[in-house]
């Protein structure tokens, strides 16, 4: 099933006549910048998570750009019930922004750790493919062992470099500090 996109203009019409308004991303995205009385409800926890907000009221979700949103439709009405209007802001918080419409920007958060292995896995290529062409071939090795890591991400889920990134000393706020085995 899908949910019916509408514009950021009708959904603050919506919000003002008391619609509840959800926010799908993750809880690095949303710390860093968020629309003042989304909820936080991330897809990645939402098996776990009732929705029992909307009490009889319109539900308006929304993500980054509308596409993760409008490709989770139907775990989003599932959580809902039949009964529920429900509703995807097309564009989402991008959107939104460029509507003129306010967001809460917290640039003392981290950039999202999606940014931070694409800034990452982007500069390891690049360096390594300059040092191979200008230094020595075994340099072609940096951006080879990036692709495969990027390969395996997409196959299996499974980012190393996310994990590494997320110990990194400006995450710890956001993600706490790495977890260390029990000593028996």
């Amino acid at each position: 099933m899908s949910l019916p996109t509408i514009k950021p203009s009708d959904a603050r019409r919506l919000l003002d006549g008391g619609a509840i308004l959800v926010d799908i991303r993750e809880a690095d995205e949303h710390a860093r910048e968020k629309i003042p009385g989304a909820r936080h409800m991330p897809l990645s926890k939402l098996d776990e998570t009732e929705i029992a907000v909307h009490q009889g009221k319109p539900v308006i979700f929304h993500c980054k750009s509308g596409a993760r949103t409008l490709a989770n439709a139907s775990r989003l009405v599932g959580k809902l019930g039949p009964s529920c209007e429900a509703f995807v802001i097309e564009g989402g918080i991008d959107a939104w922004r460029k509507a003129g419409l306010p967001v809460v920007t917290d640039r003392r958060q981290p950039l999202e750790l999606q940014r931070q292995v694409q800034i990452s896995a982007g500069s390891l290529a690049l360096g390594g493919t300059a040092l191979g062409l200008l230094i020595s071939p075994w340099f072609f090795i940096v951006p080879a062992f990036v692709g495969a890591g990027l390969i395996t991400a997409g196959v299996t889920g499974f980012c190393g470099m996310a994990r590494v990134l997320m110990r990194a000393p400006w995450n710890r706020a956001a993600y706490g500090p790495p977890a260390r085995a029990l000593k028996t």
